[in-house]
């Protein structure tokens, strides 16, 4: 939809404390109207907007902008942050919180009616934005051990490099993200009230940091592994390839030198010369398979 065309979803909800006004997907024109009538930086508000900002928290006066994102969604290509999360501007004063996105998020819809302060609300919202993450990682860890699963049976054969490469950037990409997430919520000052519900924040932040850093572990051992055996299964070819011309190159061989067309050959005249011949190259199977069997190369 054309950017002039779009009008944006605007919900004010009353709090005794505080009012929360939620935006959602406004246009230029309206962006640059709200900062004007909510008196904020021009320029925060087009932070707010631009698609594949990173997380960020910056000071302003009475109170403090931050940007978050939370996973909404899961593609199987994914090459950036864009592909699987979205972001949600904070604009946090004393008396008033302003929030600006462009997905639409259901928990924004189930805020608690009994929140006294800005703060609580703020955590609620970031509390929802960190689990969100939760489902994605767990999805992503079974389907490691199921590729794993395929990569050392016979089903393996319907995995590609790229599934792989994909599923390690979707690990990568999610563990920067939590990164950025951790270091944005570790300046977050919230009141002393508040404190129990921020820490819990940032516990759930290290253990999908650990999850995710183990998912980057488990793709790149996993990826180690198909390479592995596909080496492997190259060398059973290029053994049984090296077998088979053990014993066809010194039968080759003789046949070669008698299918030369030179009138001296006394072999040529024996009676017997075809049977003596056969013998000799059964022979030579016999001893090449014996040889090979000595070396366990069977």
């Amino acid at each position: 939809m054309n950017n002039k065309q779009r009008t944006a979803t605007i919900k004010e909800k009353k709090y005794p404390d505080f009012t929360w006004v939620d935006i959602q997907d406004p246009s230029d024109e309206e962006a640059n109207e709200l900062a004007t009538t909510q008196g904020l930086n021009p320029i925060l508000v087009k932070d707010s907007l631009q698609a594949g900002h990173l997380p960020k928290l910056e000071h302003i006066e009475e109170g403090y902008f931050m940007i978050l994102r939370a996973c909404t969604q899961e593609v199987d290509k994914p090459t950036s942050i864009n592909d699987f999360s979205n972001k949600i501007a904070f604009f946090v004063f004393r008396d008033r919180l302003i929030t600006i996105h462009r997905a639409e998020y259901a928990f924004l819809d189930s805020a608690p009616p009994h929140i006294k302060h800005v703060d609580a609300l703020v955590l609620h919202i970031v509390d929802n934005m960190v689990d969100s993450f939760q489902e994605p990682v767990e999805n992503l860890s079974n389907k490691i051990d199921d590729m794993e699963n395929h990569i050392f049976t016979k089903k393996g054969s319907n995995l590609t490099l790229e599934q792989l490469y994909f599923l390690k950037s979707k690990a990568r990409i999610g563990k920067k993200l939590i990164g950025l997430i951790q270091t944005v919520i570790n300046e977050l000052a919230v009141g002393k009230g508040h404190k129990s519900r921020l820490q819990d924040i940032k516990d759930s932040l290290t253990a999908h940091h650990l999850l995710y850093d183990e998912a980057v572990e488990d793709t790149n051992g996993l990826l180690a592994s198909y390479l592995s055996v596909t080496a492997q299964k190259s060398n059973d070819v290029m053994k049984v390839l090296t077998i088979f011309s053990a014993f066809f190159l010194p039968l080759t061989f003789i046949a070669g030198i008698y299918g030369m067309n030179f009138d001296v050959m006394p072999e040529l005249r024996w009676q017997n010369g075809y049977f003596y011949t056969l013998g000799v190259m059964v022979l030579i199977c016999i001893i090449v398979f014996l040889w090979f069997k000595r070396k366990r190369f069977f």
